[in-house]
């Protein structure tokens, strides 16, 4: 029998305690090794003692659930924030995650509703289909044979989000004596905070059931489907919806779609991006691909709604500034626009002079400029040869961005989450895209038609 996750303040810290304890061993060990290692070696020790430490924070997270295993979702797809072997881990929490017993879950329904879901549904199966890290999902059905998608939250997540907050925090501050290369304190401290916020929006099933409806009216784009949530099965902690017909990206990727699939729902993937930031001026910011259900009919289903961000006119217009930019030609005027983008950003303050920005800042960002422009510089791209996200910037490179670098933008991590977690779903597929379209056009990044209020 599975257990619930510990809720108190004493057993949770308990957790945290001892992934900690086991953390920092790891990295006195790897310390004391590495002095008798070659150089060659070095390097392989390095990434095993990453996907160690990942281990480590997915095992204590995934027995905390809730906003703890939530947050190491999203880090895992912050892919400038950690080493890639820990996020690589992390990632797991995407997918690998245990699901309660059907007895917590009749005690979600009793509070919320003071009914057994089975007085409640036609049929609702106790055995949950897909676990996540916030709630379940389980399958039931009405009266009429309509079939329904449950989501059901874990008892007293909602209670925990500081304590793991901070608790993350603490593991941030514990790893980064292992390396220069994390942000520091106050931008741990910025993006944290941020992430509470969010967490607590996603907690409200009431606040998703919401944002679903608002995405669902405002959609247009051919081929998107979002299901439609029922307001009387659902509260603030139980989320009923209608449930879609489709596979999971790696379910389906095991039929072997052909070639033409393939880039039939990654054209859908990409154009439902920029649809939603240049159109709807509002992110789906948890982009990972447990969230999207590839339909035999050729459609594809979007789902979980509880975490999204409005996107401003003002920053839609920088990044489309930006992206001109990094396909100019001239690498003077080149670079004379990109350093007025990326303090009007927020990225680096306004005392950052030319001359550092272009022998300093420049050489730095020379492997993610190329990384993220590189589909858009031809009208179709085919994302099997995307290359992969740089993995590290060397020590040199990393100290002068740690330098220099001054905050961001608040919209930027959500569109960075939902743009890295769409090239990653694009390479999976393998697709062939046409990157040319109305939303990455010159004048259409400009000018869009704002739903966002």
């Amino acid at each position: 029998m599975v257990k619930v996750p510990p809720t108190s303040k004493l057993g949770r810290t308990a957790v945290t305690g001892l992934a900690l304890a086991h953390a920092g061993a790891s990295r006195l060990g790897h310390k004391a090794r590495q002095v008798m290692r070659s150089n060659e070696e070095k390097s392989s020790a390095q990434e095993e003692h990453e996907a160690q430490l990942g281990r480590i924070l997915f095992r204590a997270l995934n027995q905390l659930k809730g906003s703890a295993l939530k947050i190491s979702q999203l880090l895992s797809m912050e892919a400038d924030f950690l080493p890639e072997g820990i996020r690589r881990e992390l990632a797991k929490g995407c997918h690998q995650v245990t699901p309660l017993n059907r007895a917590h879950i009749h005690k979600v329904f009793q509070r919320e509703f003071n009914d057994a879901p089975e007085n409640l549904f036609a049929h609702f199966d106790p055995h949950a289909f897909a676990a996540a890290s916030l709630g379940q999902v389980h399958h039931a059905s009405l009266a009429n044979g309509k079939a329904l998608a449950v989501k059901v939250q874990y008892p007293g997540i909602a209670a925990s989000i500081s304590s793991d907050v901070r608790m993350l925090r603490g593991i941030f501050m514990t790893m980064s004596v292992g390396t220069d290369l994390l942000p520091d304190k106050s931008l741990i401290d910025r993006m944290t905070n941020e992430l509470e916020q969010k967490l607590g929006e996603e907690l409200d099933y009431e606040h998703e059931a919401a944002e679903l409806a608002w995405f669902r009216e405002r959609t247009t784009l051919p081929g998107i489907v979002i299901p439609k949530s029922l307001d009387q099965l659902s509260s603030k902690r139980v989320l009923t919806m209608e449930r879609l017909d489709g596979l999971h990206l790696d379910a389906w990727l095991a039929t072997a779609p052909s070639q033409a699939q393939r880039n039939h729902f990654g054209q859908l993937l990409f154009d439902w991006f920029w649809f939603s930031v240049h159109t709807l001026g509002r992110v789906h910011a948890d982009p990972h691909p447990g969230n999207f259900l590839f339909m035999p009919d050729g459609q594809l289903g979007v789902l979980d709604f509880g975490c999204t961000n409005v996107v401003s006119p003002e920053f839609c217009a920088l990044m489309a500034e930006s992206w001109r930019a990094l396909l100019m030609p001239d690498e003077v005027q080149r670079n004379l626009v990109l350093r007025r983008i990326y303090i009007d950003l927020g990225l680096f303050s306004a005392d950052l002079t030319a001359e550092d920005f272009d022998t300093q800042v420049i050489p730095a960002l020379k492997e993610l400029h190329a990384w993220k422009i590189e589909p858009y510089g031809v009208r179709r791209f085919d994302f099997a040869n995307k290359s992969p996200y740089p993995k590290s910037m060397d020590k040199q490179h990393g100290k002068v961005l740690s330098r220099q670098f001054a905050g961001y933008h608040a919209d930027m991590p959500y569109f960075d989450r939902a743009n890295l977690g769409l090239m990653n779903m694009l390479k999976k597929i393998a697709a062939v895209v046409n990157t040319d379209n109305p939303w990455t056009t010159t004048s259409s990044l400009q000018e869009r038609t704002s739903y966002a209020s």
